[in-house]
């Protein structure tokens, strides 16, 4: 059976010998949820494979490849009476170019055109409504002219990727970003044609899946018909893999290599699981396009998995829409993402609506829905009416350092040199030889600016170590991680590809300058005691190889103790 890592296309999936992991169980529930839904969900999550999933299901011309498509699948033992019933208009809005106004205009004017020449074609119309679709200049125009020649009939339109191209705007100019979207715009004209056409019954059912409620949220009134079901328990699961469903799609690997699918699952987990979207949920999702780049790159003759767990395409498109990390104020969005890597976790409450009105203040909860909805972040329980949320897993961790690596280097106007990190690391790891990765973050902190400098305390400086360890792959690194209810600062555990001949346990301890000498030696004395009973934990106690430093700093100098 071969792995449809980069397939999204339903029908080439069922007919040609791919995995498929069954999601097809929410066609029904979707259809019950009401006719106007939008699902969002991360980069790379599903959504376009569960988008023409329902395209092929509605299609009235895919009647006769139902059982083909469907047979054995959840829906095909119960299909609803709704399949293969209308004629299907899908749009796909990703990879517009953003450059400037007119050439977003320009090009979603002519995507908007050749997937309405597209639907005429699939569903036979005359040579005369094609000519009348190009003859109109506008979006709104264009699908208009479409919809009064589908008068009569029912239409289910489909929106795959609806924001793309707005996210990109967004995260360069939120000034564009309002012209095109907001009242006016030609993006929020399109949508309210659409919006005029559920009401004339010519649109009879709605999909849209995209990234971020922002888009949708800034047209308002222009287009509020959709139910957004992106943070329902009943829809947490709609995509992605469950842990079983992960199981299933690594059971060739364990069959092949003689391994457990429980074991490789566990072992996958900390890189790819720990998405939840609902606060309800009972279960934390995988990226599946994650797990499927793991089971296509993993190396069945040796038996062994990936090198690189982080796939350069994830990096790639999560990278982009870091972008967003600039709406409303980027210098608060900075601190609220630096508590979140130094304290492993953000207390908040979440929106369902986003608008980044430049009138109105773009606040932390705004700055966390945007960060959950992005798959940033994840719900990791409550604490009365605040929740907890925490980063999902090691590839977002990795992306989190690779965006504070490029702030570090803007703010303290310095380049900082990976291969040098990455072999103080090893140096460490091989020899546990400390000096050189002292080395390198005394050069970092030397150099940061004074406005910098005065809140260099122990969080900012802890953020520092951490962004510089990050840049070697060889262990996983947790932040503040919960040790018998205990927690330490940094943990450096050993990764299953890479066999070390030490791990670590790293506490910071911050000194302020004017505290001089002898408030050096109480930081000093405090933190080693506070080692020491880190040490005597049970959890600690039985880690293999373990060695532990107490790091002590002013914000410029660092020194490194030794504790055993």
């Amino acid at each position: 059976m071969k792995i449809p890592y980069g397939e999204s296309d339903f029908r080439k999936i069922r007919t040609g010998n791919y995995l498929y992991i069954d999601k097809t169980q929410y066609i029904q529930k979707l259809e019950e949820r009401g006719s106007f839904n939008i699902l969002l969900r991360p980069r790379r999550f599903g959504k376009s494979l569960f988008l023409t999933a329902l395209q092929y299901y509605y299609d009235i011309h895919c009647k006769d490849e139902f059982e083909a498509l469907f047979g054995g699948l959840t829906v095909g033992e119960n299909p609803t009476p709704l399949r293969n019933s209308y004629q299907v208009l899908v749009f796909n809005f990703s990879g517009i170019a953003t450059d400037d106004a007119e050439t977003i205009r320009r090009n979603f004017t002519s995507r908007v055109e050749n997937c309405l020449l597209a639907f005429l074609e699939q569903y036979n119309y005359s040579p005369d409504a094609a000519e009348e679709v190009r003859a109109k200049e506008s979006p709104q125009e264009k699908i208009d002219s479409l919809f009064r020649m589908c008068s009569g009939k029912k239409l289910y339109l489909l929106i795959d990727e609806y924001d793309h191209f707005a996210n990109a705007v967004l995260g360069n100019s939120l000034e564009l970003f309002t012209r095109i979207v907001g009242k006016g715009g030609f993006v929020r004209a399109f949508y309210e044609t659409i919006k005029i056409a559920t009401g004339q019954g010519v649109v009879d059912r709605l999909f849209i899946t995209g990234v971020t409620s922002i888009t949708l949220d800034s047209m308002t009134s222009g287009f509020n018909i959709g139910k957004n079901l992106s943070f329902e328990k009943a829809f947490n699961q709609s995509m992605g893999f469950t842990r079983n469903e992960t199981m299933q799609a690594v059971q060739t690997l364990a069959d092949t290599c003689g391994f457990d699918a429980q074991k490789i699952t566990k072992d996958i987990a900390q890189w790819y699981n720990g998405y939840q979207f609902s606060s309800r949920a009972e279960e934390k999702i995988f990226n599946p396009d994650m797990v499927l780049y793991y089971i296509d790159r993993f190396n069945l003759e040796d038996c062994c998995p990936p090198e690189q767990m982080l796939d350069d395409n994830i990096a790639s498109d999560y990278g982009k829409i870091m972008q967003l990390f600039s709406v409303g104020d980027p210098e608060a969005n900075f601190r609220t993402l630096e508590e979140l890597i130094v304290d492993g976790q953000l207390m908040g409450q979440h929106k369902h609506k986003l608008d980044p009105d430049v009138n109105k203040p773009f606040e932390r909860d705004d700055f966390i829905s945007l960060l959950l909805y992005m798959g940033f972040i994840t719900i990791n329980g409550r604490v009365l009416d605040q929740l907890r949320y925490n980063v999902p897993n090691h590839v977002i961790s990795r992306l989190y350092f690779q965006y504070f690596k490029k702030e570090i280097e803007q703010r303290a106007q310095i380049n900082l040199d990976s291969r040098l990190l990455a072999e103080a690391v090893r140096q460490l790891a091989l020899h546990n030889n400390i000096a050189p990765l002292t080395k390198e973050i005394s050069k970092v902190l030397a150099l940061f600016s004074n406005r910098d400098f005065m809140r260099m305390d122990e969080k900012h400086i802890k953020a520092v170590i951490l962004t510089l360890l990050y840049q070697s792959e060889i262990y996983f690194i947790r932040s503040e991680a919960e040790v018998n209810n205990r927690y330490p600062d940094i943990l450096l555990l050993e990764r299953s590809l890479f066999e070390v001949p030490n791990q670590f346990l790293f506490e910071l301890k911050f000194c302020k300058k004017k505290d001089g000498e002898r408030g050096w030696q109480l930081k000093r004395e405090e933190g080693i005691k506070q080692v020491q009973g880190y040490l005597e934990l049970e959890d600690v106690s039985v880690l293999p190889k373990l060695k532990a430093y107490l790091l002590l700093t002013d914000g410029t100098e660092i020194e490194a103790v030794e504790v055993g």
